[in-house]
């Protein structure tokens, strides 16, 4: 793994053994050490400017031409036949402004391994299969494979300056949103791959995510559906410091292009796999194909195998902004779970939706052995694993709370949030029938309301209109009905009236 990346570890792979590897969505960047921090101080005076310069000039300078290329030519003449004429030969002028720009942004050590078949071969391997996606610099490789048509969702298409430059590689656009996009977009990278006109290769991104390299993660079958021949071409980041990989959970776009473009270099390595052809088996099955073709570029990388999807990234995501305890560790809490027969039982969320009133600390605070105990499953890897994700390092503990709410989540993850928040005031309540303290309101606003503790105090405050100093959930929903602040609490739910903003 390239650079210093700090991410929890552990997961299970579909073989059903133990991939010690690292958790695809998290990653951690810290300028940790004084000189790092002097260096990179410097660089953003001296070195930053005139990257930024240059760069922007470069890419408006593309843009511009990109505008040329494209006047009068409407979405369906993109999407209808490729380019030809004086619109093609622009492409290599476009393209020798953006490999400028790749050296302006510090990578001057792009290395190139393989053989590429080039766009007068497409039809040897009309669609080249690109992995691992970590990072927006994955464009270098974009670049570097001549500028073929790429797979990308269709927001890009909006990005100011870089929105035309996608446009000018006749992309194959995805929009999420829309339920028919799927069967769209496979009909045309069908249409393509098969098509006798010299469309340039389509290129696309199978894990459909930007993961941080550890692992690949389960490819999209779409790419493999024509059941042509394809490319597989893999790219690494060898760098001291690992300043361009973007995740879900760790550094954001502007701060990675800061850190990135204060380094004197960056390196880049491109490598391209024989064309793999698929066997009549893997034609008939275009998911057998996609693993197949991982399997494969696992191997050259040096890496496992994983079988997460981008709806496991929506999940962490959601995870994330309610603040679910481990949320980046969703994904890998509710295989476990699956494994040990609990997501079959709903044994754990049947004593959440009893609550832990009452207990004290021993029934919250447990050990390894009465986790287990109290999940009704063996103490074996699988249940130490969880107990792992959710154990308090100060104390060697697990807060049976926090675990109580995350299977809760996992388990009611397309019901409203409404129910989860039923749930939460019984696992953080102080007392019987629900009612929690300020400190309980404060815990479970925190884990699925996401809340800051400030936030928490202060709803606590105006809630509590008795100022008994205790609330219970009809008395927090009672109060949330009135703030817009909280109508997110009542998405698609039709038990409460819809929300009336103060």
């Amino acid at each position: 793994m390239n650079g210093k990346l700090h991410s929890e570890t552990g997961a299970f792979s579909s073989d059903d053994m133990r991939a010690e590897i690292l958790n695809p969505f998290v990653h951690k960047l810290e300028l940790d050490n004084t000189y790092d921090k002097i260096k990179t101080a410097i660089f953003t005076v001296i070195l930053l400017p005139f990257r930024v310069i240059v760069i922007c000039y470069l890419i408006v300078t593309a843009w511009f031409l990109a505008c040329i290329g494209l006047y009068g030519l409407s979405e369906e003449d993109l999407r209808r036949k490729p380019m030809t004429g004086w619109r093609s030969k622009l492409r290599f002028s476009i393209l020798s402004l953006m490999r400028l720009v790749v050296v302006a942004a510090g990578f001057h050590r792009v290395r190139v391994l393989g053989r590429q078949h080039v766009p007068s071969n497409s039809r040897e391997a009309p669609v080249v299969v690109m992995a691992p996606h970590s990072t927006f610099f994955d464009a270098i490789a974009i670049v570097c494979l001549g500028a073929p048509s790429v797979v990308a969702k269709a927001d890009t298409a909006r990005l100011p300056f870089i929105g035309q430059l996608i446009n000018y590689t006749q992309p194959v656009y995805v929009w999420r949103d829309d339920p028919n996009s799927r069967q769209n977009t496979i009909k045309e990278i069908i249409e393509r791959a098969t098509s006798k006109e010299d469309w340039p290769q389509v290129l696309i991104f199978p894990e459909g995510t930007c993961t941080n390299r550890s692992c690949l993660i389960t490819f999209k079958p779409g790419g493999f559906y024509p059941g042509v021949p394809v490319q597989p071409v893999t790219i690494r980041y060898p760098n001291a410091r690992d300043t361009v990989t973007w995740t879900w959970e760790g550094p954001g776009a502007l701060k990675l292009l800061w850190l990135t473009l204060t380094q004197v270099h960056s390196s880049c390595e491109i490598e391209f796999l024989p064309v793999y052809y698929p066997s009549e088996e893997e034609k008939r099955d275009p998911k057998l194909y996609a693993r197949n073709v991982r399997d494969v570029m696992a191997k050259a990388l040096g890496v496992p195998v994983l079988d997460y999807t981008y709806d496991d990234c929506r999940l962490i995501a959601r995870a994330k902004q309610l603040g679910i305890p481990c949320a980046a560790s969703a994904r890998e809490v509710s295989e476990i779970r699956g494994q040990l027969g609990l997501e079959r039982s709903g044994l754990d969320l049947h004593v959440a939706r009893g609550g832990l009133a009452g207990g004290g600390t021993v029934r919250r605070w447990l050990g390894p052995d009465e986790f287990a105990q109290r999940l009704g499953v063996p103490l074996s890897a699988r249940t130490q694993r969880l107990f792992d994700i959710f154990m308090q390092r100060s104390s060697g503990l697990l807060y049976f709370p926090d675990y109580l709410l995350s299977a809760a989540f996992l388990a009611l993850q397309h019901a409203p949030l409404t129910q989860l928040l039923a749930i939460a005031f019984k696992l953080y309540a102080s007392g019987g029938g629900g009612r929690v303290n300020a400190a309980g309101f404060e815990e479970l606003a925190t884990r699925c309301l996401g809340l800051c503790q400030e936030d928490a105090c202060n709803t606590f405050r105006q809630a509590d209109l008795d100022e008994d100093g205790y609330l219970t959930y009809d008395d927090f929903i009672e109060y949330a009905q009135k703030k817009a602040e909280f109508s997110f609490v009542f998405a698609c739910d039709t038990s409460h009236h819809k929300p009336k903003a103060q």
